[in-house]
């Protein structure tokens, strides 16, 4: 047995609470009357058990959840307030990644969207030796998100930082918005001492990257190969063939020229892309 608890919230490092009145939720009635015999919650039983500790899934959000222990556990007022730790010999798994195994979880749709407290019948242990990922291999010149936390519906932009760009990037924002994307590209961030993590935050967190080879830029190639390292749909770009590198030339791109004709025609390259994505 374990106990599942699912917070709106989120959780924090050691200490939180749940509402009373959502514990043994979604449980099976004889699993409910061995810890909750004759209506009296028997907490400390509860504790026991390994706990699997999720928040609420959204369509913007794939939280992360952690394997932990409850080490305390007391009723104040409406709530329960827990004490507890996190396993660190478990890996963090993104609720997207269990939901691929949730019926060996005995976790059912509707509870990745509701915050509660169950406890499921099942050996949890057993079910992550044979689904859980195993961790990402980390690079050693930047850091990367352990697991990943992709946002599906963020495009990145890889580009020269140049003023005569400006008006491509605008026109692929554009075209991302009326598909319900946000597009980012690494100058609207400074969210890191240094750039190339800002560069590489951007892009894993990224569902689709675009990638302007116009002008041959070295730290475009450089950003495309991270994309295509790390896993990411890759969408090539480019003012003259000529700058494609050699080695990507067997991959589709797109060709346009920098003028209000030529950026049309661009959104309606990727308007087909976007549509897909939002």
């Amino acid at each position: 047995m374990y106990n599942l608890l699912v917070s709106g919230s989120g959780w924090g490092e050691r200490r939180d609470t749940m509402p009373l009145g959502r514990i043994l939720e979604y449980t099976e009635p004889h699993i409910v009357e061995q810890f909750k015999p004759e209506g009296v919650l028997e907490i400390e039983q509860l504790i026991w058990l390994p706990s699997l500790f999720m928040a609420e899934t959204s369509r913007e959000n794939d939280p992360v959840a952690r394997v932990g222990t409850i080490t305390n556990a007391r009723i104040v007022g409406r709530d329960i307030r827990l004490e507890y730790f996190y396993d660190s010999d478990i890996p963090p798994l993104t609720n997207s990644r269990i939901a691929a195994f949730a019926s060996e979880l005995l976790i059912e749709d509707f509870e990745f969207h509701r915050t509660h407290w169950a406890v499921k019948e099942t050996d949890i242990f057993r079910a992550l030796l044979r689904n859980a990922q195993p961790r990402r291999q980390m690079p050693k010149v930047f850091s990367i998100a352990d697991p990943e936390n992709v946002e599906p519906t963020l495009v990145s932009v890889m580009m020269p930082f140049h003023p005569s760009f400006d008006p491509v990037y605008d026109v692929i924002k554009e075209t991302a918005a009326a598909a319900g994307l946000r597009c980012r590209r690494a100058d609207d961030i400074w969210e890191a001492p240094a750039v190339i993590q800002d560069v590489v935050s951007l892009i894993d967190r990224s569902n689709l990257v675009i990638c302007d080879c116009s002008r041959r830029n070295p730290n475009v190639f450089y950003e495309a190969g991270i994309a295509h390292t790390l896993g990411r749909d890759v969408i090539l770009i480019t003012q003259a063939e000529e700058d494609i590198p050699f080695d990507l030339r067997h991959l589709r791109y797109v060709r346009y020229l920098n003028n209000n004709e030529g950026r049309t025609a661009l959104a309606e390259r990727l308007r087909s892309r976007f549509e897909d994505l939002g």
